[in-house]
């Protein structure tokens, strides 16, 4: 299959940083990287073109990379609790999704991206669990997630089931991740609609 050499305009995941140039499969280039202007062809003038811009996207990313640590401290202050009706064997009747997290943070004044969420598959069971948020590509952070019953009630389930969630799970009792922290932990309540499939809209 053939390949081309780009020279990518943005961070992407297991491929390169922004203005490196690698080599991928053609059809990738031209069906995804470059319709969204993630890269561009690695020709002569345009590896020129990024080398002129080289000092801005320094200081862009040095930038960034100081607003998510900001945000990575603000962050390890915050635990997110959901209540879910109880099912047999502590399973939810619905479940807390990428999308539940990201509006729960939004609602506090966050606006982090669904897709920074790393969360495997949505939760389906009761229990405390660590889930990673990654900033940036050097930065990520463990948000504790507490799924509780109706009416704030810890339930109580196997840790193995658990951990089947998709997230990691957490301590009983979870302690800030990162440094240790001069304020108490904010909690978050929300509480959603039922659903008896236990479907609910995520990743």
């Amino acid at each position: 299959m053939p390949h081309k050499q780009v020279l990518l305009r943005e961070d992407i995941d297991n491929l390169g940083a922004r203005g490196e140039i690698v080599r991928v499969k053609a059809g990738y280039a031209r069906n995804y990287l470059l319709p969204r202007k993630l890269a561009v062809e690695a020709t002569a003038n345009n590896v020129r073109q990024i080398q002129g811009e080289r000092a801005a996207l320094v200081k862009r990313e040095a930038k960034e990379r100081s607003s998510a640590d900001t945000q990575a401290d603000q962050l390890r202050n915050l635990t997110l609790k959901f209540e879910r009706k109880v099912g047999e064997a502590g399973v939810l009747y619905g479940s807390v999704t990428s999308m539940d997290i990201a509006q729960a943070l939004k609602d506090q004044g966050y606006e982090i991206d669904r897709r920074r969420i790393v969360l495997r598959e949505p939760i389906k069971r009761f229990g405390n669990y660590a889930v990673p948020l990654r900033l940036h590509r050097d930065v990520t952070v463990e948000l504790p997630v507490n799924v509780l019953g109706e009416g704030g009630v810890e339930v109580k389930v196997e840790a193995p089931e658990a951990e089947e969630a998709g997230a990691v799970a957490a301590p009983p009792a979870p302690e800030p991740v990162g440094t240790s922290a001069a304020k108490e932990p904010t909690e978050i309540v929300t509480s959603a609609g039922t659903t008896e499939d236990g479907s609910a809209a995520g990743d």
